[in-house]
């Protein structure tokens, strides 16, 4: 993927709005007007909101006569999962030498009581 598609990946689910609507589009297609009826906005903000998500890919709209479905492509955000999995064992390794940490230091204190 791309450096700039992640860009759009991170910006475009940072909005609480947008994961929401993300959220609802998991379950299948639905109109705009579906997709904005849970949210205090006009059509046209919820219309920006899904502008940003197709711009990222994440969103698909369709067009089938007078109905515009739009639908979840997950694939960007699958791309972003594997980017943040590259760093699970920096995490995993800083959480480990946590824990060692505070098990030495447990043993420092235990024989002798806490430090002062």
């Amino acid at each position: 993927m791309p450096p700039d598609s992640l860009a759009a990946t991170f910006a475009a689910i940072a909005d609480p709005t947008r994961r929401a609507i993300l959220a609802r589009l998991a379950s299948g297609e639905v109109s705009v007007t579906e997709l904005a009826r849970p949210f205090d906005m006009s059509l046209p903000a919820v219309s920006k909101h899904l502008k940003v998500l197709e711009r990222a890919g994440l969103v698909v709209r369709g067009r089938d006569a007078q109905w515009r479905p739009c639908r979840l492509d997950a694939a960007p955000l699958q791309a972003a999962a594997a980017w943040l999995e590259g760093y699970r064992s920096f995490w995993e390794q800083s959480l480990d030498r946590l824990e060692t940490h505070l098990r030495d230091l447990q043993e420092t204190e235990a024989p002798h009581g806490p430090r002062t």
